[in-house]
């Protein structure tokens, strides 16, 4: 088995960084591991199409360079998602679009070891066990209980029961999301700044009054300081599909103007 980098350093209070990436290609995977700057990579299956195979090569690329492992997974097919993930050796998952305070219990039941009625995962036999045919069923049970379970504040009825949410067991991480949580109120996010930052400011304050860890997504260390002055420690820095956008985009229409001119 092992050992989950996220949990632990969640253990000690430490902070973590982690990026986003779209390509299930592990050869991505390697390359942040190369940089040594970041603790674990987060895999947006919620974004992209992949299969149980890809879930397996990140997952081992990760642990390659000593990094974790996190996947956003879709509401609707969530369990199955995060249950072959944690199969595959992910440490850690981001659940997306959950409203109520029900939703967010169920979905911690779907993580939890089915052990004297607390949980619904099993016993598979998946890569996760190592390379061995089984282990013992409270050893199992022990692992799934590390896995860091992240839940997305993105709509506006999550909002209202944030407090709740944050006090329920097994809640390890929150983040809020600006683009749902406007939609969510009839609203685009680019005219609803003001509102949608004080909503996230909510969201922070609530997390750290129940001990659980605030995340937030940044798309350059400059924009970390806000959130450090709030008490956050927790990041994601950069999306692999705005990155290579930009670089595209910005890069791209200065070499068109200078094939335009030949």
């Amino acid at each position: 088995m092992k050992d989950n980098k996220i949990r632990a350093l969640l253990l000690k209070g430490n902070p973590t960084t982690s990026t986003r990436l779209w390509s299930s290609w592990p050869l991505y995977t390697e390359l942040v591991g190369t940089t040594d700057n970041f603790d674990y990579i987060e895999l947006v299956a919620e974004y992209t199409p992949l299969t149980q195979s890809d879930l397996e090569n990140v997952a081992r690329a990760a642990e390659l360079h000593g990094m974790g492992s996190m996947i956003k997974v879709d509401f609707q097919n969530r369990g199955y998602v995060a249950q072959k993930a944690v199969g595959a050796g992910f440490q850690a998952i981001l659940f997306a679009d959950h409203h109520t305070p029900d939703e967010v219990r169920e979905s911690i039941r779907m993580i939890k070891p089915d052990r004297m009625g607390e949980g619904r995962f099993g016993y598979p036999n998946r890569r996760f066990i190592g390379a061995q045919t089984h282990i013992s069923q409270l050893e199992h049970a022990k692992r799934l209980d590390e896995i860091v379970l992240a839940f997305m504040i993105e709509k506006a009825e999550a909002m209202e029961y944030i407090e709740e949410i944050c006090a329920i067991p097994g809640v390890d991480m929150v983040q809020f999301g600006p683009s749902d949580y406007s939609m969510s109120l009839g609203k685009d996010r680019d005219e609803y700044e003001a509102e949608y930052k004080a909503a996230e400011r909510k969201m922070i304050a609530a997390a750290q009054k129940y001990g659980v860890s605030p995340r937030c997504e940044i798309q350059s260390p400059e924009e970390a300081q806000y959130y450090i002055d709030l008490g956050v420690k927790h990041f994601s820095l950069g999306d692999q599909f705005k990155v290579l956008r930009k670089y595209w985009v910005e890069e791209g229409a200065r070499l068109r103007k200078m094939a335009d001119l030949l």
